[in-house]
């Protein structure tokens, strides 16, 4: 059934270390504000999180750009900061701004948040689990479903600073003044969000990416390798536990701000099927630093999607160059942003698919 269904899902067969071409797409943010049913649908639901808590609302977004692109992969909608939510802290989503949360400063607000084994987390996630079924249920049966978490970094930042910030520097001041509270934290994130993605992929999903976009800015180790320390050892704890108990899980890993040799490391230290590259990677230089069998994703930048044009041609054509012949997943570098034209979307696929 497995092997079925890899067969006849082209980002699967990629997963698997396929090289297609044309390769298969998707974009990250893909449903969201640039398409107008999009927000059509948000004005309907009411609150930002109110659209990731309603199933019906949260399959209808995720479907909306499969209908209007033809995407061969479709990526749950909802965000990373549910879990947090689950775990009993405040978040709030500000028009305008951006996630607002109640900021863990210290051990007070550490305890207050639920133990890793409390029901009530995934009680508090289970329309997240109807969505991935219900999606799964109405995608066309050759589109992979992605589902998705954050990172234990990534997410402990935002939980200990309170909202994004440039910089991340409560999260790295804690790491200094409360090395131990930090690792409790990211424990913990580490041992929800594993269970979390194995729902998800007991629900229907066929994938899962794991978003680590903090991972450029890191706190400062005595070694000098942060990025092992706060990054990729969690995230391959989680790819060891969700793998325990889902045995050739597949799952991609987004470790944004990392630099070349960051992303050169992403495979083989966290065991991940494939890298998601950013769009400050050179691609072609990635590609010559790992194995030929390395699976990638990306890596067109979101404003070249806005540009259009030539520009956007020319990066297409330089994606497809430097990936040729090697197992490639097409996507943007980062989220798609709101203001890019959908005639841009389109053309950026007519470029892509002009080979089929």
């Amino acid at each position: 059934m497995a092997e079925a269904r890899t067969a006849n899902r082209p980002v699967l067969r990629v997963l698997s270390g396929e090289a297609i071409a044309p390769p298969p797409a998707w974009m990250m943010r893909q449903a969201g504000r640039y398409l107008p049913e999009y927000r059509a649908t948000r004005a309907e639901a009411g609150s930002f999180l109110d659209l990731c808590y309603n199933p019906a609302f949260a399959t209808e977004v995720t479907l909306q750009p499969i209908r209007r692109f033809g995407f061969e992969a479709s990526i749950l909608f909802s965000d990373i900061l549910v879990v947090p939510h689950a775990l009993g802290q405040d978040v709030r989503f500000v028009e305008g701004e951006g996630p607002r949360l109640d900021a863990l400063e210290g051990r007070a607000q550490f305890e207050r948040l639920r133990e890793a084994g409390d029901p009530a987390i995934f009680s508090h996630l289970a329309p997240v689990f109807e969505a991935v079924e219900r999606i799964r249920g109405a995608l066309p049966h050759e589109t992979t479903l992605l589902g998705f978490c954050g990172a234990p970094w990534t997410v402990a930042s935002y939980m200990i600073g309170g909202r994004g910030t440039p910089d991340l520097a409560p999260a790295r001041a804690l790491a200094v003044s409360d090395p131990a509270l930090l690792d409790a934290l990211l424990d913990r994130l580490v041992t929800v969000q594993t269970e979390y993605l194995v729902r998800q992929l007991r629900a229907g999903a066929d994938a899962v990416q794991i978003f680590e976009s903090h991972a450029g800015v890191l706190p400062d180790t005595a070694d000098g390798d942060a990025l092992a320390r706060f990054s990729l050892r969690p995230i391959a704890r989680m790819i060891e536990g969700i793998r325990a108990q889902v045995p050739g899980a597949k799952i991609i890993v987004f470790a944004r701000g990392s630099g070349l040799e960051g992303h050169a490391r992403v495979v083989p230290e966290t065991g991940a099927d494939a890298v998601g590259v950013d769009w400050g990677v050179d691609l072609a230089a990635l590609r010559a630093r790992v194995p030929a069998a390395t699976v990638t994703q990306g890596n067109l930048h979101p404003e070249t999607l806005i540009e259009g044009g030539r520009a956007l041609d020319a990066a297409v054509d330089a994606i497809l160059a430097a990936t040729d012949g090697t197992p490639h997943i097409f996507n943007l570098g980062h989220g798609i942003t709101p203001q890019t034209p959908i005639a841009h979307v389109e053309r950026m696929l007519a470029r892509l698919r002009a080979g089929r």
